[in-house]
């Protein structure tokens, strides 16, 4: 065996992303609402860019002045400009305290109303609960025993720890002995501030414990809830009337009193708040014929300011001024690039979509058509990953409603005409023939399966309809059934 050093040439390829690439891929990818705020955070930390006013041209350096000395006095007010801009637009203010104490009281001021105007966290069910037993009178004990019960709930507002489990990981915490009977009481208090089924251990005490809050008496109601919910949750309404000695009619009557019945006690605190939804693309009809543009109310338009120019010309050689103003309209013009490709790619991509499905804008989710991202980026000329990361997190807004584009590409089955039906259009039919089936004798999956097959010419297996049955969340047939 040979010990040594040696030479070796090997050809390969390999694909390598320059930061331009990155920041175009990262830039696509974002939402509209997203983007605007990129915008803005561009135009702080960059003194080159601008908006666009109606009358301006994008405007482009036509070069470079040569480097020359400069007195004294053109100096000084280079030097002034620059540390303005530095302080006002760059990434620190000079010297240790970060600028004049002025700039620092309006960067503080600034930061203070962008706080002020920034939605508050949804505060959690611990927390709501909290600041509503905040004005009960407890000693220490009392109150550690009562916050780590409500820290024990979970989302629905429910216990499911055993009082016996709860008073021996309390030891633990209070470094004494605790009773169940203590942890019970924390509960009694925690249901009379706040809610009667607050920490219920499922869904049968839940319901009992509103019914005896209500001093409801009913004995059918009581005992419908305290033996026969999975009969409710079934449907099997006859096997609770012969169990009961009542009718189904009567049967029907106690459970519609359920209803009013909160199942979810802890969905009333805390919670997430509603997000808001602009669509990047819009899809109208004019004249009979639908137009498919971009929402640019939002994306500026963005053009390089010319204070570059006179920074270049006061410039002095070795002083790095024309290394700095070089990096950073290298910079701004990539970000104007970026926009520029995202906007360009994103329509033409919406577009090609919309060109495959005429038939959804026409009739709904009925008329969709399969189709897949590879035949979108073959016709665009793009990589499929481009039009995934286009279609990402972006919503359309057409006659229809508003979709996710992602919802405009969908697999499907070939019907016995030759055509192709779409997974969407078949659900949306599943959906149809259920509603317009007789409630005493719902259709069950086997029959939907028939009828697809003998009235639209979809061969699909029952399990199939099983499953987009349960992704429309539509109950059994058993449980559709009405009495």
């Amino acid at each position: 065996m040979r010990l040594g050093l040696q030479q070796s040439a090997r050809l390969e390829q390999r694909l390598i992303q320059s930061p331009q690439m990155i920041q175009a891929m990262q830039i696509l990818q974002l939402p509209t609402l997203d983007l605007s705020e990129r915008i803005e955070q561009e135009l702080v930390e960059n003194p080159f860019l601008e908006l666009a006013q109606e009358t301006d041209t994008p405007a482009e350096p036509q070069g470079e002045p040569a480097e020359s000395d400069h007195d004294g006095d053109d100096a000084g007010s280079m030097l002034e400009l620059f540390e303005r801009l530095e302080r006002d637009f760059g990434d620190g203010g000079s010297g240790e305290g970060g600028g004049t104490p002025r700039a620092r009281a309006e960067e503080g001021d600034r930061k203070y109303e962008a706080m002020q105007n920034a939605p508050s966290a949804p505060s959690t069910l611990a927390e709501a609960l909290e600041s509503e037993l905040a004005f009960l009178r407890l000693d220490g004990d009392g109150r550690a025993i009562l916050d780590y019960v409500v820290y024990s709930l979970d989302e629905r507002g429910y216990l499911q720890a055993s009082n016996e489990e709860l008073a021996a990981e309390l030891e633990k915490e209070l470094q004494r002995e605790v009773d169940p009977e203590e942890v019970e009481l924390a509960i009694e208090q925690l249901r009379q501030a706040t809610h009667p089924a607050i920490a219920a251990r499922d869904l049968r005490e839940c319901l009992l414990l509103q019914l005896d809050a209500r001093g409801e008496t009913d004995p059918l109601l009581c005992s419908i809830v305290a033996d026969h919910l999975a009969d409710v949750e079934h449907n099997r309404l006859p096997r609770i009337a012969r169990a009961t000695g009542r009718s189904v009619e009567e049967v029907k009557q106690a459970i519609e009193a359920l209803r009013h019945l909160d199942p979810s006690p802890g969905s009333a605190y805390g919670g997430a708040c509603a997000e808001t939804i602009t669509p990047d693309v819009i899809v109208e009809e004019v004249d009979g014929e639908y137009q498919v543009r971009l929402e640019r109310e939002r994306v500026p338009r963005l053009v390089i300011s010319p204070t570059y120019k006179k920074l270049l010309g006061e410039a002095r050689r070795g002083d790095g001024v024309r290394e700095w103003v070089k990096k950073r309209l290298e910079s701004a013009r990539w970000f104007i690039d970026a926009i520029e490709q995202r906007q360009s790619t994103l329509e033409r991509i919406a577009q090609a979509i919309f060109k495959h499905q005429r038939g959804f804008l026409d009739r709904g989710p009925a008329g969709l058509v399969p189709l897949r991202m590879q035949e979108i980026a073959d016709e665009v000329g793009v990589h499929i990953s481009t039009v995934s990361r286009a279609v990402s997190g972006k919503y359309a807004q057409t006659p229809r409603g508003i979709y996710p584009l992602k919802y405009f590409f969908t697999g499907g089955t070939a019907k016995t005409t030759g055509e192709m039906a779409s997974q969407v259009s078949i659900k949306e039919r599943i959906r149809q023939l259920v509603d317009a089936e007789d409630k005493e004798h719902p259709l069950s999956d086997d029959q939907i399966s028939a009828m697809l097959a003998e009235k639209d010419g979809i061969q699909i297996a029952r399990r199939t309809v099983t499953k987009y049955r349960k992704a429309l969340s539509i109950p059994s047939s058993t449980q559709r059934r009405e009495y």
